[in-house]
């Protein structure tokens, strides 16, 4: 396929031509480029993923193609969303580079990134949470991506000036932006050509989505946030098939949706899929008994909004002085009003987030694109009790946010619903 200005799609044959004449990647390979071993792995909606495995090197090479894969050329999509998640990869690995893999290659004419292999035993995590597998540091090291990548591309630390520089430039990525509202905000709440759910068993469930009018005001107000607020550089799409995990590494990929907008839908994004691995659990319960991984996955949603509070908060407090001008030290001068401040700021986070999470786990049940987690159960009035009870938890947890102040108080509802 021949695009505008020099835009050609790959394949397997032609990528080892573009590697060859490219001396960077030539380099990160060792100058070893005879017998390279490649093989598509794209899985996802959108793009061409190759692995490219040399004598002397590797890497992925990730290629946007202008249309949504899953669906194909009736749905145009811009490949310059490679542009931003090439420049979100840096961005993030800048502040964070113990879990974004580093960028080694981008061709925005080929809307090309070429960045490192994360070689086995790294998985997708949404495939490790469905075969039962504890990841003992993924609290740890997803709070850590979170508080920092977060913290560093807010008003907390940089100033106005470069923070409005910076979202002028992220105001480009406005095709993935309206995919998002479109899919997540807007048609799991009415008729839609793409939505499907588990039929005919959940026909009635999408139908009460779309008739409940206190959820369409509340996901209103998230989708207002969504597009008006523009309060970090957020991945915009941090669920569980965008990272990858071994039991002590842990990799966040595919900031292609990346944008600056509010903080609570990346937190959400991960916690929200979180809870949905843990409702499919009873449909995976042939292979073994999940009980005990079902208390893991809760103890790791908790661990995980507990320590991304401590370690943001402690970020806040050591650049208190510096660049940030949402809370000028000038002003917020003494430790009582600081912590004012921030007991306030992580309050509405906290139920941002709420939201955000109970809109993904939504959309992935009455709306276009679903998960893996239910899925994969082959017995559909199964998976449609799996997917109804965390149905109903989304829809109590969109509308009633703003009545939890911790995350056990969320615990105790999930735990509701699990009966």
């Amino acid at each position: 396929m021949e695009g505008n200005g020099g835009f050609r799609a790959l394949n397997e044959k032609t990528l080892v031509d573009y590697i060859k004449s490219t001396p960077s990647l030539v380099s990160i390979l060792g100058n070893q480029v005879e017998d390279l071993d490649i093989k598509e792995v794209g899985d996802g909606n959108l793009n061409f993923v190759y692995i490219v495995v040399g004598s002397a090197g590797s890497m992925v090479v990730k290629q946007a193609l202008p249309y949504i894969r899953c669906i194909g050329e009736s749905w145009p999509m811009t490949k310059e969303r490679a542009y931003f998640e090439a420049v979100t990869l840096k961005e993030h690995g800048r502040f964070c580079p113990a879990h974004v893999p580093e960028v080694y290659h981008f061709d925005r004419t080929m809307s090309l990134i070429a960045m490192r292999y994360l070689k086995p035993p790294h998985i997708i995590l949404r495939k490790g949470l469905i075969a039962g597998i504890e990841y003992p540091l993924l609290a740890e090291h997803i709070s850590d991506y979170m508080a920092k990548t977060l913290f560093h591309t807010s008003l907390l630390y940089h100033s106005t000036t470069e923070h409005r520089r910076a979202v002028a430039e992220f105001c480009g990525n406005v095709e993935l932006c309206r995919l998002t509202e479109q899919v997540v905000f807007s048609d799991p709440y009415k008729i839609s050509q793409y939505n499907r759910w588990t039929s005919p068993d959940l026909d009635g469930d999408a139908e009460a989505v779309r008739q409940d009018d206190t959820l369409k005001l509340e996901v209103a107000k998230l989708k207002a946030m969504f597009c008006e607020r523009a309060q970090a550089l957020v991945h915009g799409d941090l669920h569980t098939g965008s990272i990858m995990v071994t039991l002590d590494s842990t990799q966040v990929i595919d900031p292609e949706f990346a944008f600056y907008g509010p903080m609570g839908f990346d937190i959400g994004a991960f916690l929200g899929n979180l809870i949905l691995a843990f409702f499919s659990q009873d449909g995976h319960a042939d292979q073994a008994n999940r009980e005990s991984y079902k208390k893991w996955i809760l103890g790791t949603i908790a661990d995980t909004w507990n320590l991304f509070q401590k370690k943001f908060t402690s970020l806040w407090n050591e650049h208190k002085d510096g660049d940030g001008e949402a809370y000028l030290a000038a002003i917020y001068n003494s430790p009582s009003l600081l912590l004012l401040a921030q007991t306030s700021y992580m309050k509405d986070l906290f139920h941002d987030s709420l939201g955000f999470g109970a809109a993904k786990m939504i959309r992935r049940i009455v709306g276009v694109a679903h998960v893996e987690d239910f899925e994969s159960i082959v017995d559909a009035k199964r998976r449609a009790s799996c997917e109804r009870r965390a149905l109903e938890f989304a829809k109590k947890l969109l509308k009633e946010r703003h009545a939890y102040h911790t995350i056990d108080q969320v615990i105790s509802i999930i735990h509701e619903f699990n009966q």
